[in-house]
This record gives C-alpha cells, sequence and structure tokens, in this order.
C-alpha cells in the first residue's frame, strides 16, 4: 500500500500532510498451510525494543455529526524474515527517520520514499505463537509467548 499511497484519494493528503508514528513491540503474520490451518508468529526487533510504523492519521465527521479520528500502518514488500509468512508486511521506520516522516514541512510524498522500504531482517525476529491471537478477547501476555511449531508449515 505505500507503493500506491500517494494515488489513492483515501490516503493521498494524508500522506502529504498526517502522517505519524504508531509505536508497537511486535505484530503477527499468519502462515497459511493446509487447507484452513494457520500458524500464528510473533515479529518483532531481535533485541525487543519498542518500534514505530509509518502510519498515517484522518479525522472525518460520520453522518451523525461525530468527528471519528482514525489511522492506518502503510505496508510494503516483505523482507527475508517475513517473505516466508505473508506477502506484505508493516512499514518499520528506522529510528534516524523518524523526524523526517513526522516534518511537516515535507508535504512531497516522493521525499519519503526512502523510508517506506522493508526493515532490515537482520534487526529482526519471528517465532510461532500460540493461535491464542486468533481472539481478540485474548489480550494478555499469554499471546506473545513462543511455541512450538504445531507442524512444519514449509511442508505445504
Amino acid at each position: 500500500m505505500s507503493e500506491t499511497a500517494a494515488d489513492k484519494p483515501a490516503f493521498r493528503d494524508a500522506l502529504r500532510l498526517r502522517r505519524c508514528l504508531i509505536p508497537a513491540g511486535s505484530f503477527y503474520e499468519w502462515q497459511r498451510y493446509g487447507s484452513k490451518e494457520k500458524q500464528p508468529f510473533s515479529i518483532g526487533m531481535a533485541d525487543d525494543s519498542v518500534f514505530a510504523f509509518a502510519g498515517l492519521w484522518e479525522s472525518w465527521t460520520d453522518p451523525r455529526g461525530d468527528v471519528v479520528e482514525t489511522c492506518t500502518i502503510l505496508t510494503t514488500t516483505p523482507n527475508a524474515l517475513v517473505a516466508d509468512v505473508h506477502n506484505r508486511m508493516p512499514v518499520i521506520l528506522r529510528v534516524e527517520d523518524y523526524a523526517r516522516w513526522l516534518d511537516p514541512s515535507i508535504n512531497n510524498p516522493s521525499l519519503l520514499s526512502a523510508c517506506l522500504k522493508p526493515f532490515d531482517p537482520e534487526l529482526m525476529k519471528k517465532y510461532p505463537v500460540s493461535t491464542r491471537v486468533n481472539r481478540p478477547e485474548n489480550d494478555d501476555h499469554e499471546c506473545a509467548q513462543e511455541v512450538p511449531l504445531a507442524v512444519n508449515p514449509t511442508l505445504f
């Protein structure tokens, strides 16, 4: 999506004027194997540090007249770590790009394209987690615990 955000009416103005950092400690992606089965993985920094996704925010008025604040995370092609799990990944900004990403004087999206690349896989890690993460009501530390792979998804 980051590749086309500057052209899409839903994101064009936000990319020019309303960029934000969305902090995270990790994110989840699901690798499909078999006909219906999926193995969730936790993906984050190798040193367990907090990082930031490239985000866009929007403020709009719903049909009732209420102001609604929303945000989105831009995605890009996957790096080598994520590619075998999913065909996209969130844009993770390098710390040295935070100020550039947030700089309100930069309103030409082409000046930000260097920020929208896949993150260095050497600085990241991934590991399988329980399918507990598949249910929104399971919002606890146990969701992020590493588990053994149920099967070898690469066989499918």
